[in-house]
């Protein structure tokens, strides 16, 4: 049906391509995966790959979702390739995990794909997110307030640790791919829920970017290319950030005779950096470093508490600040100090906040919890997690709502009894409560790992 010829009119990314791969292309039956899977196969002779069909059924939209997989079976018989089909209960996932259907969807999906890498049946797995895909995560992540880091959007290609997931697609247009599918006469199929506009993506694709393409018809291609920088930004900036720390960084607090003392106690920690350094460096600069201090220290800063943070900095600006509930900076004369406190393991307070590795169990406040690294995420630098218990002033989005709500008023609703509050397990990330026992949590952004709560 097609020839090297029709590749003029569409454009492949080759760079995670070579010869004597085995590629696994990721069908759905939607028209970027078709027409994935027909321009690799029209590419493959010439790039030497070695092609096969995986097709997930999600066991969600029943018959429409049979003939999906029917019609994709039927296609790679027609292209002469085998065809790898597995099916999941997506629904029944979603709520063992307390998770939305599309969250469950991607999680196993990318859960099957680095199975079959593991497993040795393909050396890469081929997705057909397109430019316009970025776009919509670019400005999704905008909208939530992403650091810079998370402005990268979807990276062309993931390791993972047999192989990798690739995306050749990433600098085609969808528009483009549906007329090239027309003009080789290769029908696809359409899945209903792309037109529900009860998904944020949803809304983003069919009334966001259609309204700023009015201002900037070339609004996507912007967006993408601002993943592209932010990417390159971002390995740029790791590089700087791992030899200006080690430097900068002094461990506990300065004492009389030059030494430095360092908490013992375990849940407490500081971290000093000389002023004159600090205010040398440029703002850019400076954020990053006051955001890796506070790492180091197992806590997370997010934007405000980053600036209340470059302020204290100043000369004019405050001694003593307390950035979140047990992390304060403290300024002396020479110094600006971020100390790590834990008053409640010592006063009869409540218990700490307990660090959580991810991936790995915890178990604190009543419950235990299973943290999941998802598909593409990196863990090296990942910013610390925290189960913990409510705090004055916490206040959290439930899903599909409007505004903030108090963690008070969520308990309101759940008819939480009052003596159960003050333990009630919270998870805390980037400074955000992203998740929450018993409530459907809109952790107002995305987030790198997925939790289970296991038996109690």
């Amino acid at each position: 049906m097609t020839g090297a010829s029709d590749l003029n009119r569409i454009r492949i990314n080759r760079t995670d391509l070579r010869a004597g791969m085995r590629v696994a292309v990721a069908v759905s039956g939607g028209a970027d995966s078709v027409g994935l899977l027909q321009a690799l196969t029209a590419a493959a002779p010439e790039i030497g790959l070695v092609l096969a069909v995986a097709h997930l059924h999600h066991g969600i939209r029943g018959v429409e979702a049979d003939e999906d997989e029917l019609f994709v079976k039927e296609l790679a018989q027609h292209l002469r390739l085998e065809v790898w089909s597995h099916r999941v209960e997506t629904r029944v996932v979603a709520r063992e995990r307390k998770q939305t259907l599309e969250e469950t969807a991607r999680e196993l999906r990318y859960a099957w794909f680095r199975e079959l890498l593991a497993q040795g049946r393909a050396d890469a797995v081929a997705t057909a997110h397109t430019l316009d895909d970025q776009a919509e995560t670019v400005l999704h992540r905008l909208l939530r307030g992403a650091w810079t880091e998370g402005l990268g959007g979807i990276h062309p290609a993931v390791q993972c640790p047999r192989g990798a997931i690739v995306r050749p697609f990433l600098e085609t247009r969808r528009e483009e791919i549906r007329a090239w599918l027309q003009e080789i006469g290769q029908a696809w199929r359409e899945d209903a829920t792309n037109e529900d506009m009860a998904h944020t993506r949803n809304r983003i694709r069919r009334e966001l970017l259609p309204r700023l393409a009015e201002y900037n018809p070339q609004v996507a291609e912007q967006l993408a290319h601002m993943a592209t920088i932010a990417r390159d930004e971002e390995s740029w900036w790791e590089g700087e950030m791992a030899k200006l720390l080690p430097g900068l960084l002094l461990p506990g607090r300065a004492v009389r005779g030059g030494g430095r003392a360092v908490p013992t106690h375990p849940e407490e920690g500081s971290a000093g950096i000389e002023l004159e350094r600090l205010r040398a460096l440029a703002p850019a600069v400076r954020r990053r470093v006051l955001r890796a201090a506070a790492r180091q220290l197992r806590c997370s800063l997010n934007f405000e508490q980053t600036q209340r943070l470059m302020a204290v900095c100043e000369p004019e600006g405050a001694k003593k600040q307390e950035l979140t509930e047990g992390l304060w900076a403290e300024k002396t004369a020479r110094e600006l100090r971020l100390m790590r406190k834990s008053r409640g393991a010592r006063e009869g307070e409540p218990v700490p906040a307990i660090d959580v590795k991810i991936p790995g169990d915890v178990a604190g406040f009543g419950t235990r919890l299973r943290l999941v690294l998802l598909d593409g995420a990196n863990g090296d630098g990942l910013e610390p997690v925290f189960l913990r218990a409510p705090r004055t002033g916490d206040r959290v989005r439930l899903r599909y709502a409007r505004g903030r709500k108090t963690v008070k008023e969520i308990f309101e609703r759940m008819n939480v009894a009052r003596d159960a509050r003050a333990t009630w397990p919270l998870l805390e990330w980037q400074g955000r409560i992203v998740w929450m026992k018993g409530a459907d949590i809109d952790p107002e952004g995305e987030i790198p790992f997925r939790v289970e709560q296991l038996a109690e």
